[in-house]
């Protein structure tokens, strides 16, 4: 059974900084490249950043560029997201997936597998 488990998710002051980890198990968690999204109300569920299987290669949605980071420890099946200079705009529901095909698509139907989510929210 595949499960992905996303953490980290809080309340944060804007300009702060939050990391979250999705913890995969159920698969070969070498074998996917791995995509952040967030879905804020009344908005439709966006890119964040998605990561290649192995860690080398990396795309970002032009929002968070510069100020976010995907990185992932293959050897402890989780990947992350390291978020700097947080804004109230990046308040959302995140959500990490996984794509077997290795793609690191920046659409949602690439994903096969999708965590629960886990809520960040930016004071003003």
């Amino acid at each position: 059974q595949v499960q992905l488990v996303e953490s980290g998710g809080g309340l944060v002051q804007a300009g702060g900084s939050l990391r979250l980890s999705c913890a995969a198990s159920g698969i070969t968690f070498s074998r996917y490249a791995m995509g952040w999204f967030r879905q804020a109300p009344g908005k439709e569920r966006e890119f964040v950043a998605s990561i290649s299987r192995r860690g080398y290669s990396t795309n970002y949605a032009d929002s968070v560029k510069g100020r976010f980071t995907i990185s992932r420890d293959n050897a402890k099946n989780t990947v992350y997201l390291q978020m700097n200079s947080l804004e109230p705009e990046d308040t959302a529901v995140y959500y990490c997936a996984a794509d077997p095909a290795g793609r690191m698509a920046t659409t949602q139907y690439e994903y096969d597998y999708w965590g629960m989510g886990t809520q960040v929210t930016v004071s003003s």
